[in-house]
């Protein structure tokens, strides 16, 4: 497997584009199962965790035809239900976290659906039960087979309900309102994810013919109709790939402008990175990044160290955290991480550390990070990336590292950003993909 080699230090300057979201593109994709008329999605990344739903959904029956790069057409007139039931299934969505919206899809058209425990980040434990308890408050009957770890889902009838989540799970809320928009009657689900990439599904849905209220809220009402028919739809700029951005702006010391960055979709985003003491520049749709010497992190009102959180949309989004938490490293100041929904998310630090980064790791959620002011600059090192998005950061920290870094198990971060390598040479990056 290839390592990326970067010599670190290089001021960077240009137009960067950012990739459609992932987190919307599996959304939307997996929501080509609920009819069975043509579906064309359009800015769809073709990163490695997209490129393998899209081979699932393939290997199960559904017609893919690629019409440009990220312009995808599904029809699922079909689908193949004994390969569901194979082995050769099991392995193949035992792969991806994301393969868990089939059941939404499935489940909502043809009352059934069946699935391998799914891979992903090990980024610590992400239980399942918010899909499965919205699924059988529909009716649906729920078995897990232990020995196989292979999931099932079945309805004579899916009705709706009166749902309320436990938890405002992104990918539990998209998979209750898949199975629910066919479902008979009303259905209201309480406490769901209002994240863009919700918003989205939301109104796909609904020009396929779905009658979704609500959209925005934490409160959606859903009233259930007999069939869906195609539709077009064009996949959002990617949130987490735009903050990766600014992030490398300020760590680099160099002027980037993000183009067609959605502002209306960014919620906090920018204003996080501005507590930091980056400065952030609204241009249009286009994001400006002006060249900071020095970034000051910026106190409470009352004088008391900055935290950063994660929490449900419209808070702060954990996928960005790890990124914030490397930004830190060189600012002027103090903050403290707190990443609130996954216990093994900063077990990266000792990477940084180990570059020369100030950092305390107080426990598995919280890490005290004494910027660095760009005085000591961080040296390279070889690292792995243990997961997607502290391989982003990972690599944010080298480029701005004084000497050549490595980054080993790359795979990690080309599942989450497309041709990473690539579009950083284009604003000057001296990054290479090598053999080890």
């Amino acid at each position: 497997m290839n390592i990326f080699q970067i010599r670190g230090g290089q001021p960077l300057h240009g137009e960067f584009y950012p990739q459609g979201a992932k987190n919307e593109a599996l959304q939307v994709i997996c929501a080509t199962l609920l009819t069975p008329e043509q579906v064309r999605i359009k800015n769809i990344p073709e990163i490695q965790d997209i490129l393998k739903l899209i081979n699932i959904l393939k290997t199960v029956g559904v017609k893919v035809t690629r019409n440009a790069k990220g312009d995808y057409t599904f029809c699922s007139e079909k689908v193949d239900f004994d390969f569901l039931k194979s082995k050769e299934f099991r392995k193949n969505g035992a792969q991806l976290r994301g393969s868990i919206m089939l059941l939404g899809g499935l489940l909502g058209r043809f009352g059934e659906a069946y699935l391998p425990v799914p891979g992903g980040d090990k980024i610590g434990r992400r239980r399942l039960d918010t899909h499965f308890q919205g699924f059988m408050a529909l009716g649906a009957k729920f078995d897990y087979d232990e020995e196989k770890k292979f999931y099932s889902v079945k309805a004579k009838e899916l009705i709706g309900n009166y749902i309320l989540l436990e938890e405002a799970s992104v990918t539990g809320t998209a998979n209750v309102i898949m199975s629910s928009v066919l479902a008979r009657g009303k259905t209201q689900i309480y406490n769901a994810a209002c994240e863009p990439y919700i918003q989205q599904l939301c109104r796909m849905l609904n020009r396929m013919g779905a009658k979704i209220e609500g959209i925005g809220s934490n409160l959606l009402t859903i009233e259930g109709v007999s069939g869906l028919k195609g539709t077009e739809h064009t996949v959002l700029p990617d949130m987490i790939e735009i903050g990766s951005i600014i992030g490398l702006a300020a760590m680099t010391r160099s002027e980037i402008t993000i183009k067609e960055v959605s502002w209306e979709n960014l919620g906090n985003i920018p204003d996080t990175f501005r507590k930091l003491g980056i400065h952030i520049n609204k241009k249009g749709e286009d994001m400006h990044i002006p060249a900071q010497e020095h970034y000051k992190i910026n106190n409470f009102m009352d004088g008391s160290i900055l935290t950063v959180a994660d929490a449900p949309w419209p808070g702060f989004t954990p996928d960005l955290l790890s990124i914030i938490l490397v930004v830190a490293t060189q600012a002027k100041g103090s903050v403290l991480i707190h990443q609130k929904m996954f216990e093994s998310r900063l077990f990266f630090v000792d990477k940084l550390i180990d570059m020369g980064a100030q950092i305390i790791l107080c426990d598995p959620h919280r890490a005290t990070v004494i910027g660095l002011n760009h005085e000591i600059p961080l040296r390279g090192t070889v690292m792995t990336s243990p997961d997607i998005r502290a391989g982003i950061s990972l690599l944010i920290a080298a480029m701005s590292a004084k000497g050549t870094s490595r980054i080993h198990n790359i795979y990690q971060i080309d599942r989450g950003y497309e041709n990473i390598d690539e579009r950083l040479r284009a604003l000057g990056a001296d990054i290479e993909r090598v053999k080890p």
